[in-house]
């Protein structure tokens, strides 16, 4: 009952976001050559092994089925990919080749059991994907590629939605900024690209903007037994969908925590009743893997051991923290240089949310990413107008607002520890690892307009979704003059 309540009250103008969402995925899709996207063609080759012999892979090499090999090869990816002055394939010749090749019987199942680096990440999100691949198997290698990144842009409609049914939970004194966030977050070039892509990304955003708007629920209507389970729910699907869902927990159940606290003030029972059946719901993935594991004689972390197992650097944790530091902000006096002569903060995070795509080889010209400090500039500033101006209502929140902080924390902790704990410093700065944070982007953005008060804020509103527009089909527009041009 309550869940086809909320599905009632779920406001137009949140469909209306999430279908912005899935369009402008799936026009990433299409400008996006195939297997041109991060870590692609392991997804893909993840899929098909699921597909094609209902077993996990086992390798984490590259020694794809011929069916995708063969693709792969008359595409040129290795040329193209890291090589910005290369684009796609461009003669009749080249394209003679490759519908030669599709047309052929190649073999698809593979005997390698090989995914690359997607190898050791839970299952849902290929399980997912079989579906969309196996409705395209009459079609060639390419077919089920375009097939199953429009099943990607599909979750991204759910990012969208979420965010907004965040903002709403979040900030309910302004309707209309909810729209702002909610297109703002819908109409992000780099949510689209990653959406547009077979990868589970795009799972990993829609689970982690529903983990934000359940929490937002929760801290403004009070946490009852439907949303605990809904709350472990996601909580499961998250740990299922990608291994770096895994930053986000220590901040989820310290959510989860505080809200049956708080409604423990009223009935004990019903907050003992809530935590029960978030936690259960939510470790129920993990017990039952391990459980599998330790009857069959396999070690309990069973694939994952590798993806969970770092080597090390060595020193000390304060070492580590310092990197960690660094690796986002600016260096502190008395902590070591681990980056030299490099600004983190401004070249590999704001200038690769400005525009770093494709195998992030694709980039704008220097001039672009100092111009974006403009509206960038003045966003920040409107944002914190409105902390200054709506400060009573953030002290009264404090605890919420923690929660949100703790998320974050956990998800930048978590990429700067692998960044740490590898051998190339700035390996893991990719900004889409930033990105189970869009729901607090969206809340940056609908402050941002109601920092401009009341008279001008719808106005800022629309210049902000403007400004957010222009830069997405810029960089569509950037895509298609390095692949196409």
């Amino acid at each position: 009952m309550e869940v086809r309540d909320g599905l009632r009250g779920v406001p137009r103008a949140a469909w209306i976001c999430a279908v912005v969402a899935i369009v402008n995925a799936v026009c990433w899709s299409v400008i996006s050559p195939p297997f041109e996207i991060p870590d692609e063609p392991s997804h893909f080759a993840y899929v098909q092994r699921l597909a094609e012999t209902g077993q996990l892979p086992t390798l984490s090499n590259e020694k794809f089925p011929p069916s995708e090999y063969t693709v792969l090869n008359d595409l040129h990816y290795t040329q193209v990919r890291f090589h910005p002055e290369r684009g796609t394939m461009s003669t009749e010749a080249e394209q003679r080749k490759l519908e030669a090749d599709l047309a052929k019987p190649l073999e698809r199942s593979g005997t390698e059991g090989a995914a690359g680096v997607a190898a050791s990440e839970p299952p849902l999100y290929y399980a997912l994907e079989t579906i969309p691949y196996a409705l395209a198997s009459s079609g060639s290698t390419l077919d089920q590629a375009a097939t199953m990144r429009l099943f990607s842009a599909l979750l991204s409609g759910l990012t969208a939605l979420f965010a907004f049914l965040f903002l709403r939970e979040a900030l309910p004194g302004a309707r209309w900024a909810w729209t702002v966030g909610g297109l703002g977050v819908a109409l992000m070039p780099l949510l689209g690209m990653m959406s547009g892509a077979v990868n589970p990304d795009a799972l990993l955003f829609a689970v982690s903007t529903a983990l934000f708007y359940c929490l937002a629920r929760g801290f403004r209507r009070g946490i009852t037994p439907w949303l605990a389970a809904a709350l472990g729910a996601v909580l499961a699907i998250g740990l299922t969908a990608k291994l770096s869902f895994l930053g986000l927990v220590p901040g989820a159940v310290l959510g989860l925590l505080a809200l049956c606290i708080a409604a423990a003030r009223k009935s004990r029972q019903n907050a003992l009743r809530c935590l029960a059946l978030g936690a259960g719901i939510g470790a129920s993935p993990v017990i039952l893997y391990g459980l599998i594991n330790l009857l069959s004689g396999r070690p309990i972390a069973g694939s994952f051991a590798a993806a969970i197992t770092f080597g090390s650097k060595g020193g000390s944790l304060l070492k580590e923290i310092g990197y960690i530091w660094q690796f986002y902000l600016p260096r502190l006096p008395g902590m070591s240089h681990n980056f030299r002569g490099l600004s983190t903060t401004r070249v590999l995070w704001f200038d690769g949310l400005v525009g770093l795509y494709g195998w992030l080889d694709t980039t704008f010209p220097n001039w672009v990413y100092n111009f974006a400090l403009v509206p960038t500039g003045l966003i920040l500033a409107l944002f914190g107008r409105a902390l200054f101006v709506y400060r009573a209502a953030l002290r009264s929140r404090a605890v919420e607002i923690g929660v949100y902080l703790a998320i974050g924390l956990g998800v930048l902790g978590l990429v700067g520890a692998d960044d740490y704990l590898h051998k190339i410093p700035g390996e893991y700065a990719e900004p889409r690892y930033a990105l189970p944070m869009l729901a607090l982007w969206g809340a940056v953005l609908a402050l941002a307009a109601r920092g401009a008060g009341r008279r001008w804020g719808p106005v800022a509103g629309a210049l902000i979704v403007c400004v957010v527009l222009a830069h997405n089909i810029f960089s569509q527009l950037l895509v298609i003059s390095r692949y196409y041009g």
